[in-house]
């Protein structure tokens, strides 16, 4: 522990301070000077913006090449590569109007390109966009991106699905580093608030290349706060209000930067009751309460930029399994979840004369307990002592060094790793105690001519996992674990094009390769595990998952209308997954850990029509399917229902005292889920109806962001097919009205 702590200090031991800067004007294309106008340096996490003369100005940079940023609304996003050898750079920009969405810098991709760029198509979503779309949670927000859905435990557990992958096949990285929080049950929520986060970035397919074991399905990237401007103080003020739990959300928020220092802190607090079904009935025990802080120290000069981050996250959820006690109470009842996660996270970049070296040192601490109804009756919430307690504590380490251009050609050289004990202190043990070793190398490169990409790369990883014996005596029933050490190796590969197809159709074709290792609720389990109501046996004799993925990603788009499509293949070797035996243990159905050879296909398909001279209106149409079937031609569990959503929204931007203003209206359609597993129920389809207004309201010193959303409009009773209480025929959330106010100065 010491030495990590003293790694992630070191960055801050160098203070040898730069002269360089840029500076600027950035007009459009009738040499007008554009106001406010982002411009931004992502791999310093440094940024400006233009005074009414359209002025910029950065200082303290370092004397190496750099890119740098200018995003607007309403324009084209531009980005260029300077290298700074003199004291002062003079870089202009010329803006030229854009009709669709502002592009964006992706960084959960190699290379960290525009999203236009991109070898790999990602989808990306700021915070504030999902608030548009009346998001209640966090989750929900990122289950409306296309290819995204969730499996939910009521409102306060939601699990990320990719194009029906969920679970460790979908990776969640935050602050940089993998988020590691026991995440292989589906009742264990994500643990991370969107307080402390700026945007999500999705890639839909297998990642294993860039991140190793568990990006076999995608992964979910959430990009944390941004610093504020150089040289300003900024304050803000956020406060929800969730009229169907009788919710709130409290948010405040500091950032101060100077030239070479950057400071942020943030606080928020959730609190929820049970939700209401239309019928105007609660679902007992699905509310939840979470306490989140959040802080970052930044700093750079010519030599290095450094960020240090850290998170602290605790929730209270509970776990609902009926319709019976009516309150509108907030602490949980029994069953219930108390979860601590503490996240450090340090990046830093050295600068080299023709190249960098990134290095990221991550240190998580999930503490996990399990609060049982049968162990303690009606003893006082307060004096209870944890059935199930699981202490997860994980070191990671990421290193890449990005090798001098040869040419056209960018290459990346990394490893990557991370060591990890899970400890039990609970009267029951579902997992035993272990210890896990990854270590990944690997190899990319990125080649670029005219209108085409190429890129591709290999990679080599390594898990070890050791566990010790355990015998457990629970109901005069002996359990035992027995002790395991166990390696898993596997060779990972990607092969990515994008080129331009009949002048106006971006096509992007990418070959991939993904491993996932068994964790250790596959290979070891031997217990209830209560927050899924069931007696799990893991199997030793498991394999790595292996799979292999094509996708074919098309965008015709002009100045009035666009259309994507974007289509998958997936086969997946020894493909894990559990199965009921028809036997019982301690009045529990047994589920045993298998595996056989899967495959999923599907895609997503929509259009994006602006029809001119009505440049303020917007309809987006959106379709998505998914299929999964074992070898044997039986359907895989929890497959996500084809959904249809079609949006129309009306904007306006750009008044004197409005910015960023919208109404909308979504219509989401989810068809029936008649292709389901042997052991599963199927589902309804049902329409949702949803609409929202917002926009920013300019005063002299405080921008008032304002969101007002109606989710369920109509009171429709339905059950998603992807809801853990479906077997319970219990319905998913009524008519819900969000407000949501964010003050900023």
């Amino acid at each position: 522990m010491k030495t990590y702590i003293s790694i992630l200090f070191l960055g801050f031991s160098l203070f040898t301070y730069a002269q360089q800067k840029i500076i600027g004007t950035i007009t459009n294309l009738q040499n007008e000077p554009l106001l406010g106008v982002d411009v931004y340096i992502e791999e310093l996490q440094k940024g400006t913006s233009t005074n009414e003369a359209g002025f910029y100005n950065l200082t303290n940079l370092p004397n190496t090449p750099i890119k740098i940023t200018v995003a607007f609304i309403g324009y084209e996003t531009q980005t260029k590569h300077i290298n700074l050898k003199e004291l002062e750079t003079t870089l202009d920009f010329q803006l030229q109007e854009s009709i669709f969405k502002m592009d964006e810098v992706i960084i959960s991709t190699a290379f960290n390109k525009l999203q236009s760029e991109n070898v790999v198509k990602v989808e990306r979503a700021t915070i504030q966009q999902l608030k548009n779309k009346g998001a209640a949670t966090l989750m929900e927000g990122v289950s409306t991106i296309a290819g995204v859905s969730q499996v939910s435990t009521g409102v306060g557990i939601g699990k990320p699905v990719i194009r029906g992958l969920r679970g460790n096949r979908v990776l969640v990285y935050t602050q940089g580093i993998r988020l590691e929080n026991q995440q292989f049950g589906d009742e264990h929520g994500l643990g991370i608030d969107e307080s402390s986060i700026e945007s999500v970035e999705v890639i839909k397919g297998p990642a294993s290349l860039l991140y190793g074991s568990d990006a076999l399905g995608g992964v979910l990237y959430f990009n944390p706060l941004k610093f504020a401007e150089a040289n300003t103080f900024a304050l803000n003020f956020n406060q929800k209000y969730f009229s169907n739990t009788e919710g709130y959300s409290t948010t405040f928020g500091v950032k101060q930067s100077y030239n070479s220092w950057m400071f942020l802190a943030n606080g928020s607090f959730n609190s929820h009751s049970d939700y209401k079904i239309p019928t105007g009935q609660r679902v007992t025990n699905s509310r939840f309460n979470e306490t989140i802080f959040n802080s970052a120290i930044g700093f750079n000069n010519n030599l290095l930029s450094n960020t240090l981050r850290f998170n602290f996250n605790t929730t209270n959820v509970g776990i609902p399994e009926e319709i019976s006690i009516q309150t509108s109470h907030k602490t949980p009842l029994l069953p219930y979840q108390d979860l601590t996660n503490k996240m450090v996270s340090l990046n830093t970049l050295f600068f080299l004369p023709n190249s960098k070296i990134t290095t990221t040192f991550g240190y998580t601490n999930n503490d996990r307990k399990e609060f049982e109804e049968h162990h303690h009756g009606d003893l006082e919430v307060g004096s209870l002592q944890p059935s199930l307690h699981l202490k997860l504590n994980t070191f990671s380490y990421d290193v890449k060094w990005h090798i001098p251009k040869i040419k056209k050609i960018e290459s990346i050289i990394g490893i990557q790793g991370l060591h990890q004990e899970n400890e039990n202190y609970g009267e029951e043990i579902l997992i035993p105690n272990a210890k896990i070793i990854d270590f990944g190398v690997f190899l990319t490169s990125n080649y670029d001519w005219k209108n085409n990409s190429i890129q591709g790369g290999i990679r080599f990883d390594t898990r070890n996992l050791t566990t010790e014996k355990h015998i457990v005596i629970h109901d005069n029933e002996e359990h035992t674990f027995e002790a395991i050490d166990k390696s898993f190796e596997n060779f990972t590969t990607s092969l990515g094009y994008k080129t331009t197809l009949f002048k106006k159709v971006t096509g992007r074709f990418n070959f991939a390769s993904g491993y996932r290792a068994p964790n250790l609720a596959e290979l070891t389990s031997n217990g209830v595990h209560h927050g899924s109501n069931r007696y799990e046996i893991g199997n030793t004799d498991l394999k790595s998952e292996q799979n292999f993925q094509t996708d074919i990603a098309l965008e015709y788009t002009t100045d009035h209308f666009e259309f994507f499509s974007n289509g998958f293949y997936n086969y997946i070797n020894n493909y894990i997954f559990i199965t009921p035996t028809g036997e019982l243990e301690e009045e529990n159905l047994i589920y045993q850990y298998i595996q056989d050879n899967a495959k999923l296909y599907g895609g997503e398909f929509g259009i994006h029509l602006h029809p001119h001279p009505f440049d303020w209106l917007h309809l987006n149409s959106n379709y998505e399917f998914v299929i999964g079937k074992q070898n044997n031609g039986n359907y895989l569990p929890l497959i996500p229902a084809h959904k249809f959503t079609n949006t129309l929204r009306a904007e306006f931007n750009n008044t004197k005292k409005i910015q960023n203003g919208f109404l909308a209206i979504t219509i989401k359609t989810i068809a029936k889920q008649t292709k389901v597993s042997e052991f599963e129920t199927p589902t309804n389809s049902y329409s949702l109806i949803n609409i929202g207004i917002g926009g920013k309201i300019l005063f002299n010193n405080v921008d008032a962001t304002i969101n007002l959303n109606v989710n369920n409009v109509f009171n429709k009773t339905y059950i998603s097919h992807l809801s853990r209480l479906k077997s319970d025929g219990i319905p998913n959330i009524g008519s819900n009205f969000i407000a949501n106010v964010k003050l900023s100065m």
